[in-house]
């Protein structure tokens, strides 16, 4: 494996916790990865802004989780970008600013069912390879649909095995907002960043 490949992991991370570190460590040790980016969603496009933290709330918590490992970075391209997050756009813009590295987007196997729907599709197999990983409650997508849904491009598709972990970040702002612990779904920092600044409290 080539070290000039760099894993990708976007999401709103809304808090990021442990199973997105899991998923990230374990992509990054089976493919070769010389590192991976967390790239927190400025807008995410699935989502009403309304239910969102602000971006800076989300950029603090990753920067906290990733600390600790010299292979992960945090990347800030969409909230700097701003408006609407297009994973293809982000793909453009590192694509220009280091044409000589070979991307991998991890996405889960509940996000890659639903890929064909996404913003031009193709052209992210163009710019990456997608790299699927276990979701609890959702089967990967087979090779035959693979090769219906993106013609000449089915073998742009990676299938790890990791952790099929079933933390889930709606479900750890519940918690917070119920009052129950978290210790042990995300990072101490990440635990002590929430309760300082008072977020999920009015879930």
């Amino acid at each position: 494996m080539t070290a000039r490949r760099c894993g990708i992991l976007g999401g709103t991370f809304d808090p990021i916790h442990y199973a997105h570190l899991a998923i990230a460590e374990q992509a990054r040790e089976q493919l070769g990865l010389e590192k991976v980016l967390f790239v927190p969603a400025a807008e995410p496009v699935h989502k009403s802004a309304t239910t969102v933290s602000e971006a800076e709330h989300r950029l603090a918590m990753v920067e906290l989780a990733v600390a600790d490992n010299p292979n992960f970075m945090l990347s800030r391209i969409e909230v700097e970008r701003g408006g609407p997050s297009y994973s293809v756009d982000t793909l453009e813009q590192l694509a220009v600013e280091d044409p000589e590295r070979g991307y991998v987007f991890i996405m889960s196997a509940e996000a890659a069912r639903v890929l064909p729907n996404w913003r031009s599709p193709n052209r992210i197999l163009e710019l990456a390879q997608v790299c699927v990983v276990p979701r609890l409650g959702y089967a990967p997508p087979d090779r035959n649909w693979l090769a219906e849904q993106f013609p000449g491009q089915a073998q742009r598709f990676i299938f790890v095995d990791v952790p099929a972990l079933g933390h889930s970040a709606s479900d750890i702002r519940t918690r917070v907002s119920n009052g129950r612990s978290i210790r042990y779904l995300v990072p101490p920092p990440v635990e002590d960043y929430i309760v300082q600044h008072g977020l999920y409290l009015s879930q």
